[in-house]
Order: C-alpha cells, then structure tokens, then sequence
C-alpha cells in the first residue's frame, strides 16, 4: 500500500486546524484549499496579499504552484482546479487573471468556480487542485 504524505511548503502559514497543505499518495496529489496569504516566517499571522480580487488570485494560484511543487509535482501534473469565489460579479475578472496565469500551459486543466460565502473577512477566493504525476 502507497504511504500518504503530508505537503507543508515553506513560507505557508501553519494551518488552523489539523489538516495539510496537500497531500500525496502514490501518484496523487490533492491540494487543500488555497488563499491569498503572502508567505510568512514562522510564528507570523498571516496576510492578505491586498484587497483586490486580482491581488489575492494571484497570490492563491502561487500559493497552488508551492504546494504543488513541494509535493513533487507541477502545474501541467493539474488535471482539476476548484475556484470558490464569495461574489458573482468576480467570475470575469478571476477568470482574466487565470487565464494568464495559465497561459505557457499545453494543456489547461478542467476548472469549476462556484460562488461560496464562507470564507474568513477579507478573503475572496479560494482555490484547490487535483494532480496526477507520471
């Protein structure tokens, strides 16, 4: 039986709860929902990347590529992104900054956004992934 890994990256926040970054098991790797906090030393709260939702998906899909990477994989390994955003008027704009995001990609992953209203204050996307390695 494959051992499942738990993926912490450097300069990630600690989680508030018990649960990983990401997390691998033979070729799999799921990443846990991401924000836009900035990267921080240990001990520090963290911070939002700004108040825009272009800042804070930037920073999140950097946030997906760290834990990605720290778990062996990369973005092209992305066969499913989940994108949670708190306000349907987003949907445009967060798909701009995806788009260039994403744009040296061979292949794009499958992608849903949904609207959630559930994130903490401050916070207006969120988003997680699935990889599958070679």
């Amino acid at each position: 039986m494959t051992q499942k890994t738990a993926v912490h990256p450097a300069g990630h926040a600690a989680a508030p709860a018990k649960f990983s970054h990401g997390v691998r098991k033979g070729n799999i790797l799921q990443v846990a929902g991401q924000v836009g906090f900035l990267p921080v030393e240990p001990g520090q709260e963290p911070v939002v990347a700004g108040p825009t939702l272009r800042e804070q998906t930037r920073q999140t899909l950097a946030n997906v590529k760290a834990v990605l990477e720290a778990g062996g994989a990369s973005l092209e390994d992305v066969v499913m992104l989940r994108v949670y955003l708190t306000d349907t008027a987003h949907f445009a704009e967060m798909n701009e900054v995806y788009d260039e995001f994403f744009a040296d990609l061979k292949e794009a992953p499958a992608a849903r956004t949904t609207v959630y209203v559930g994130l903490p204050d401050g916070l207006l996307v969120e988003i997680d992934a699935l990889a599958v390695l070679d």
